[in-house]
């Protein structure tokens, strides 16, 4: 059983945490989201969904396919409908699309029935995490560094209003990043809240 499996069963066990609100994690492309969001919620004992996937799953295409084939408006009006169905389900961790939470709509919605956690990464460490794929639609251009760091630019002031912001500083480790959201959701004790075991 891995350090993380082991920690959950415990957490599990012992009702260590109890979440009151999707967690909605929201950032860069290369931020962690998906990684970060599984850690997590393994360490709150509660369910990993990702909004990504359940398009896909719903389209039985992936999002590159639906990206080139319907384009990105069909995909974000989707991508709204898959958030708000999310939202209203159980409280769990829910990954986003790096444009997610671009749309007013949808930062109004994850902020009213749940709250936004800011993978907040530098250009460099996403162009470590994103250069040696070929996933990402929105970098299938010439100079993809230059391409991301527009991206970056453009969709900073809407990351920071995200409810809760956590850095990516060094270490970078997913499990020790998990733990930073936890540390800082418990800041907010209408989100998550410790309890004794």
């Amino acid at each position: 059983m891995s350090e993380i499996e082991q920690t959950t069963a415990d957490n599990a066990k012992s009702g260590r945490y109890v979440l009151k609100k999707t967690v909605v994690m929201v950032g860069m492309m290369g931020a962690g989201k998906t990684a970060v969001g599984r850690a997590l919620a393994h360490l709150l004992a509660v369910p990993f969904l990702d909004s990504d996937h359940e398009i896909e799953a719903a389209a039985n295409m992936t999002v590159p396919e639906i990206f080139a084939r319907d384009g990105e408006p069909f995909f974000r009006a989707r991508e709204t409908e898959v958030i708000n169905r999310l939202l209203g389900g159980e409280a769990c961790v829910l990954s986003t699309g790096g444009g997610a939470f671009l749309s007013p709509q949808n930062r109004t919605a994850i902020s009213t029935y749940g709250v936004s956690v800011w993978l907040n990464a530098d250009v460099e460490l996403l162009w470590n995490r994103v250069k040696h794929r070929d996933t990402r639609p929105l970098l299938r251009t010439k100079n993809p560094k230059a391409t991301l760091e527009e991206i970056y630019n453009a969709r900073v002031p809407a990351y920071s209003q995200a409810d809760v912001h956590v850095p990516c500083a060094p270490p970078v480790a997913i499990e020790r990043m998990a733990e930073r959201v936890v540390d800082a959701l418990l800041l907010r004790p209408d989100v998550l809240e410790q309890v004794d075991a």
